[in-house]
């Protein structure tokens, strides 16, 4: 009898959902909905589907200018967690991990959610003092973390190197044991094909090139390269073009695009057991269910909008993983990428009602998008069913930028971003 492991299991259980892909095909946009979402990833997805369940609002179009699934989502290092340091970046971090687990019963596709842990290195006393802060921070907002010294951070995760004679020796470790993995296209095919049962139009290569308001100022549609859609709301969620969107309707967004990078190696039998992330050196890494090594790098230090980033980012992080993890330093990488993400000026996102009546946005995520996923959706869709906050995301507004009452995860985030 042939033997599959677990991961070839999974495998073939998202290959089998995935067929529906291969037969769906975009329909022919209405002259207007009561709903339109602008980008369809992971987020903007989760939105559509998440009125349509929890609000009732099903006349809904999500119009994409490529593929779905095809920017950010299908770019990232599927790394997810919750342990950030202030109120509300932990409250909305959290409302995801307990909406990932479970997710796959709820859309009933196989996300391949693995809470294996994520443990971030201390490396310095710095390290030591600000990650103790998080862990103590962290349990009073009901978040899971804990301490370990070297050696405990080693039996979690036997492939670490904790020399003391490392260029920068592991000193303990914080770890999470909700966080963990699941598989990125996984979750936009997961939402798309519920979303789209329930009623939801998923409209591709449909380009926003305008947004319409009325006499009043309010909203009254969206201008595309299929032409004129109505709608009473639009709620934007398209990382890496927020800000040009935004300006169609005359809103000027505190943000910045930077490319950030990640590879993979080639795959390999398990043989990593967890997420480990240094901020120090900034890198981290975890395996994919597929045998791949997944490494994610830092944003680039500069403006941009390419998807390629700069060649000595990748250097460092590969330094970094080889000294950390000696065992890898003779893999071979498969393939690099860039994502453009959107960051503000206190590297938290922007969840909220704009000035512009009928209008919302969901933006600014920086590198946590991906973890932030049904969370963010979650309460995006509250937001705009109901044209008020969720209680979650009530502190992520616009108007924090000119009232100085910022959530500054820049430096406090469990790394550098």
């Amino acid at each position: 009898m042939r033997r599959f492991s677990a991961f070839a299991i999974a495998r073939e259980a998202l290959r089998h959902h995935k067929g529906w892909e291969k037969q769906w095909v975009s329909p022919e946009p209405k002259a207007s909905y009561d709903v339109i979402i602008v980008g369809a990833g992971g987020h903007g997805l989760g939105t559509a589907y998440y009125l349509a369940k929890e609000h009732g609002i099903t006349n809904i179009a999500v119009l994409e200018k490529g593929w779905l699934g095809g920017g950010n989502t299908g770019r990232n290092t599927t790394i997810i967690r919750s342990n950030y340091l202030y109120d509300e970046s932990a409250g909305i971090y959290n409302h995801a991990v307990q909406l990932w687990e479970g997710l796959a019963q709820d859309l009933n596709y196989n996300v391949m959610f693995s809470q294996r842990g994520v443990m971030m290195l201390a490396h310095n006393v710095h390290d030591v003092q600000v990650f103790k802060r998080h862990i103590h921070a962290n349990r009073l907002n009901g978040v899971d973390n804990s301490w370990l010294t070297p050696e405990e951070a080693k039996e979690f995760c036997p492939p670490l190197n904790i020399s003391k004679s490392a260029r920068y020796p592991v000193m303990g470790a914080a770890l999470q044991r909700k966080g963990g993995t699941a598989r990125h296209d996984a979750v936009a095919w997961g939402y798309a094909r519920k979303a789209h049962d329930m009623g939801v139009h998923i409209i591709q290569n449909c380009e926003v090139i305008g947004i319409n308001r009325g006499a009043d100022g309010s909203v009254t549609g969206v201008e595309t390269t299929r032409g004129t859609i109505g709608a009473k709301k639009v709620g934007v969620v398209a990382a890496g073009h927020t800000s040009v969107l935004m300006q169609m309707a005359g809103v000027r967004m505190p943000l910045e695009s930077f490319p950030l990078q990640a590879l993979v190696s080639e795959p390999v039998k398990p043989c990593f057991p967890c997420v480990v992330m240094s901020n120090t050196v900034h890198a981290y890494i975890s395996q994919s269910d597929k045998g791949e090594l997944v490494i994610g790098a830092g944003t680039d230090q500069y403006t941009s909008y390419s998807q390629t980033g700069g060649l000595h980012i990748i250097n460092h992080t590969l330094d970094a993983i080889c000294e950390m993890f000696p065992m890898f330093s003779r893999m071979k990488m498969l393939r690099s990428w860039g994502g453009i993400v959107d960051v503000t000026p206190d590297r938290s996102p922007i969840l909220a009602k704009t000035p512009v009546k009928g209008l919302y946005v969901n933006c600014g995520w920086g590198t946590g998008g991906f973890k932030a996923t049904p969370g963010s959706a979650h309460v995006f869709a509250h937001t705009i069913a109901n044209d008020a906050p969720h209680k979650i995301n009530e502190g992520f507004t616009l108007e924090r930028f000119r009232t100085g009452r910022l959530i500054d995860e820049a430096a406090a985030a469990a790394v550098a971003h």
